[in-house]
């Protein structure tokens, strides 16, 4: 499919122009939805394993219905996914696309991004009334949420903690090995705290998110494993207050999403002993709009934002800062809660989050 018709707002515009520039982000909406459908079903994984076949064949490879299958590799040929060789009526994945839909090319994998279209889709109801009362909606009202943001954070924190995101404060491995207690501050599934906990068995690691449905299935995991130094635990992060309890603490997309932010960094803040490394990872931004109107991903982001972020942050009787709370205000608020130095890193396999390393201390921001 062809990219979406971008309107010249130097030349009059039209409404047959807007028209096809409408019509073009229908049928690519249409695309990315049945997209996150074919990554839930594995048809893309399917696909990219199999030679060229026929719909009944990769139905039967899947596991699942050939009428329903033929369906949904339709939208994929008329969204110029899937090719499609009408005299032999078979189907195949070309390795480029494989290379971003697929479970083996992570975190490169665009389809768990489609996913979020599905969840904001599903919350209309519930924001009808939003609108119109000004109200939140809770994290339980959301389905399959937890789900999501777990595959996207594998993609972008958990794939990438060893060789890119560590190495941001260089002392941490050794720290790590030797033994050090941390926490994960809005932990979600808390599957970066897994694999730290499975690599550095010397050091003590914490979860707390507001959901415990959340990292559930990771605390079971881990007591599979028998790992006796990783805990999750269920609470309200907004009055946190644990004097210099952590060597590390981390958060990954979680400070806006709280019922107070600030509160939560100045207890972040307080928590950290002497040397202490704070690590937040947050959506890459700016706090003002006009600065947002090239981002790359703004039109999600704030969709996001507006079906998610803001309305469980008003549930909770928070601010409602949103995806796109923006670096500058994420900075200031870092520095009201009492962090000198503070640094700000871009990692090339993540070109939509930043990487904040706030410590005590006065400093330069690199």
């Amino acid at each position: 499919m062809n990219a979406p018709l971008k309107l010249d707002t130097r030349q009059p515009r039209t409404p047959e122009a807007f028209g096809e520039h409408f019509a073009t982000m229908v049928n690519h909406a249409a695309v990315v939805t049945m997209t996150s459908l074919g990554h839930r079903l594995g048809l893309f994984d399917t696909l990219a394993s199999l030679p060229p076949s026929t719909s009944q064949q990769i139905a039967d490879a899947c596991g699942l219905n050939e009428r329903y299958v033929r369906e949904w590799l339709s939208v994929m040929v008329t969204g110029s996914i899937v090719d499609y060789q009408p005299e032999a009526g078979t189907f195949s994945l070309d390795p480029a696309h494989a290379a971003c839909l697929t479970r083996s090319a992570s975190p490169d994998n665009l389809a768990v991004t489609a996913r979020f279209i599905p969840v904001i889709a599903s919350m209309e109801g519930p924001l009808t009334e939003c609108f119109r009362t000004g109200e939140g909606l809770p994290y339980h009202r959301y389905p399959c949420f937890h789900e999501v943001m777990a595959e996207d954070s594998h993609q972008t924190v958990v794939c990438a903690l060893f060789d890119h995101i560590l190495p941001l404060a260089p002392e941490l491995r050794s720290r790590l090995e030797q033994g050090i207690s941390v926490l994960d501050a809005g932990c979600g599934r808390g599957l970066a705290l897994l694999t730290l906990a499975k690599a550095f068995p010397n050091s003590r690691f914490q979860g707390y998110d507001l959901c415990e449905e959340a990292f559930g299935p990771t605390r079971a995991e881990a007591e599979r494993l028998g790992l006796s130094n990783l805990h999750f635990g269920a609470r309200d992060l907004r009055d946190f207050d644990e004097p210099g309890h952590y060597d590390l603490i981390t958060s990954f997309d979680a400070v806006h999403d709280q019922a107070d932010p600030a509160a939560l960094l100045r207890g972040i803040a307080r928590a950290l002993r002497p040397g202490g490394i704070y690590l937040m990872q947050d959506i890459a931004g700016s706090s003002f709009l006009e600065n947002n109107l090239d981002h790359p991903l703004g039109p999600l982001l704030y969709a996001i934002s507006c079906a998610h972020c803001t309305p469980v942050s008003l549930a909770q009787g928070g601010p409602g800062l949103g995806t796109l709370w923006g670096e500058e205000r994420a900075e200031l608020m870092l520095r009201q809660a009492g962090f000198g130095d503070i640094r700000s890193h871009r990692l090339d396999h993540d070109p939509f989050n930043v990487y904040f390393i706030a410590r005590h201390g006065e400093g330069e921001q690199s």
